[in-house]
């Protein structure tokens, strides 16, 4: 490991203009490569104290021997240049892209004699007009068979072309009018090549100019009584009706745009674009992203739209990007843009309106896209078992943890305090194995004494199971009561397979090999210390942090850090954000059903507004509750008659009546409050991932 110290440059050697930096390590490799509007100040940051440095850029500084620039004139140049060494040296500590699939275009061979449609796909080739991409090869096809009827352009390769040329016999589309045959003289060079230019404006979105014209057509050789050639018309202009519907309108006519959204988490991110032309949603395509360094979502933006048009020009720039974040400073960036397109491009965020309504249709296919992505990482047989091992080998395990338990506290400002409890076994999800908790005993921000109560009653529960129903026979990995073991697909035990009497599972008689909790060294330390009260010593604990993913082990002064590329790490943060999900989904559905059945909503004429005044002057309905009427009427809006009816609706709130299993009849013990269950009794998970918002944990 290289000291920075050794090959930092000496004061005043580096020059305050824009340019572009190389990082090389022992090898002279190239292993980063960035641009900066002042190369002086931005290099200044890479040669700190160490431990004040992101752990990938402190990981790549002691990889480097040595840092070089390029002085350019403006921060145009540098954006280019950039693009230009990124591509050609592929750093290793840059942003890597990983596209899911080489996309086809609709190719038109314009630098051709006899101009060609067909499916293309690789790099772009001057003088082609490209359309798309598409999703599919076939979605393609489909579309080009409709409209040959009316541009009856040539489909053929060079090979039949000549050799329909040489023998004076068209193809079979020359024979049926879906080719114009210029291979045998049918039709001029000029006059397909014309044929041509109207197929590529009709793609381009000029859809209602040329319906227009040929409605008009139609009509006239109706009024001439040329029914033939008005039929003629009329099927053509059903067909080009019908491929213009397989392109849903999103946008006013004739708007030309793409929207960029990006899903991310802390090693990865997902980008996805929308190609709309004539206001309708072209082509889409998108890619997963390594962020191998520490980049904000802005940079990952910036970084998008040199992917996007690093070699494109002209109308494949579109005059409008729209995006979840301008990068800093966006004028480069936007000037760049307008010289790719050769004229004036517009870059923003979208606030209001149809475009903004798109825009979060683009961000949820981000967020599909990097869920599909993780989910095809966890489907994986041979990846789960090497992520099994990987957590082994890091947190020292005697073997791998077969059945994971992670926890996560959520609450708003302190109120509400719910906890999550959810199970992995053989790296897979065990829904019907979730629980939810309320922390019941003190309400406030302290995560680590929720911590320590779920962590208490959840093993409590355990060693009262386990007492009742029986321990395992010595050295057989079955039971003394006869009940089934259950086993993993490799035919290794899961849990003791202790069953009620109605033959399901014990709620909590089953231990994990790992408990993962949400946080870092005192959530540990205070799950630790309630598995230490109960004396129980063979389970394993640890903690991830989500600002730096570092997994921290009890007792210990520094996290273990798993390699980015680590199954191990994705495999824990598949587990972490798991619990969060259910933990913040049953807080909001817990905090709406408050707001919702609350003695409030009896309150007459006190409509959402006053409501949320009202909550927000007190921080919760239980400071409310406690108010006097002069302390309610300082409330603005909320007069004195109206308090009086508030305190009046709070006495006569009864207590709210305990969850019920709505299949057996049963009151739901306090460790699953509000569980949704199915016709079998069976907890149900509620709801898909949700992001944190404002003061939500």
């Amino acid at each position: 490991m290289a000291d920075p110290s050794s090959y930092r440059p000496k004061p005043g050697q580096i020059p305050d203009t824009p340019g572009v930096y190389r990082f090389r390590d022992e090898h002279r490799r190239v292993i980063y490569v960035g641009k900066a509007k002042s190369l002086r100040q931005r290099l200044a940051n890479y040669f700190q104290d160490l431990a004040s440095l992101h752990p990938r850029t402190r990981s790549m500084v002691t990889t480097a021997a040595s840092v070089e620039w390029t002085v350019v004139s403006t921060e145009v140049e540098a954006l280019q240049l950039e693009y230009s060494w990124i591509k050609e040296y592929d750093p290793r500590f840059n942003v890597k892209y990983r596209d899911d699939k080489s996309y086809p275009y609709l190719a038109v061979t314009m630098n051709e004699e006899f101009p060609r449609v067909q499916v293309m796909r690789g790099h772009k080739k001057k003088g082609v007009r490209y359309f798309g991409p598409y999703g599919h090869a076939w979605a393609i096809r489909d579309t080009v068979d409709l409209l040959l009827r009316v541009f009856p352009v040539r489909t053929c390769s060079a090979g039949v072309f000549k050799n329909a040329a040489r023998t004076g016999r068209p193809c079979l589309l020359g024979y049926i009018g879906k080719c114009s045959a210029p291979c045998v003289d049918r039709v001029s060079a000029e006059e397909h090549r014309e044929l041509a230019e109207e197929f590529c404006d009709f793609m381009a979105g000029r859809t209602g100019t040329y319906l227009r014209r040929l409605e008009k057509q139609m009509t006239a050789a109706a009024e001439e009584m040329e029914y033939e050639r008005a039929a003629r018309l009329r099927d053509d202009i059903e067909a080009l009706k019908k491929a213009m519907e397989k392109s849903a309108v999103v946008l006013a006519d004739a708007t030309d745009a793409d929207l960029i959204a990006v899903a991310e988490d802390e090693l990865e991110a997902a980008v996805q674009i929308f190609h709309v032309r004539g206001g309708r949603v072209r082509g889409q395509r998108g890619w997963v992203t390594d962020k191998v360094e520490e980049i904000t979502t802005a940079a990952l933006v910036e970084h998008a739209l040199q992917q996007l048009y690093g070699e494109e020009t002209g109308d494949a720039v579109p005059k409008e990007v729209l995006v979840p974040a301008l990068p800093d400073p966006v004028e480069p960036v936007q000037e760049w843009l307008t010289e790719r397109r050769g004229s004036n491009v517009s870059l923003r965020i979208p606030q209001r309106g149809d475009k903004k309504a798109l825009m979060e249709t683009v961000q949820r296919n981000a967020q599909q896209a990097l869920a599909l992505h993780k989910t095809k990482r966890a489907s994986d047989l041979t990846t789960r078992s090497r992520a099994l091992e990987e957590i082994a080998d890091a947190l020292g395990l005697d073997s791998a943890p077969l059945r994971i338990e992670c926890y996560d506290i959520s609450h708003l400002q302190g109120d509400d305090v719910v906890a999550s409890m959810v199970v992995f076994e053989d790296g897979l999800q065990r829904k019907s194995e979730y629980r939810r908790f309320q922390i019941k005993g003190f309400e406030g921000q302290d995560d680590v004494r929720s911590m320590h109560e779920v962590i208490t009653r959840r093993f409590r529960r355990y060693l009262a199971e386990k007492e009742k129903t029986g321990e395992w026979a010595d050295g057989e990995n079955t039971l003394t009561d006869g009940a089934t073991t259950l086993t993993d697909a490799s035919g290794n035990v899961l849990t003791n397979g202790l069953k009620d009497d109605d033959g399901r599972p014990k709620r909590f008689a089953y231990p994990p090999q790992l408990v993962v909790v949400d946080g870092g060294q005192p959530q540990v330390a205070a799950a630790q210390k309630a598995l230490d009260e109960l004396g129980i010593d063979d389970i394993a604990v640890c903690g991830l942090a989500k600002r730096l993913e570092e997994v921290w082990l009890p007792g210990d002064d520094d996290p273990v850090v798993l390699p980015r590329t680590s199954e191990g790490l994705y495999l824990l943060q598949r587990v972490r954000d798991e619990a969060h999900r259910f933990a913040i989904t049953y807080q909001r559905a817990k905090r709406a059903k408050r707001f919702r059945a609350g003695p409030l909503d009896e309150v007459p004429g006190l409509g959402e507004t006053r409501k949320q005044a009202l909550i927000k002057h007190f921080g919760s309905v239980k400071k409310l509750r406690s108010a006097t009427i002069d302390q309610i009427c300082e409330v603005p809006g909320i007069g004195r008659k109206t308090a009086e009816t508030i305190a009046a609706a709070f006495a006569r709130a009864a207590p709210a009546a305990p969850a019920v299993n709505t299949a057996t009849g049963e009151i739901m013990e306090d460790e699953e409050p509000g569980t949704t269950v199915d016709s079998s009794g069976e907890p149900v998970s509620a709801g898909a991932p949700d992001e944190r918002r404002g003061q939500e944990r």
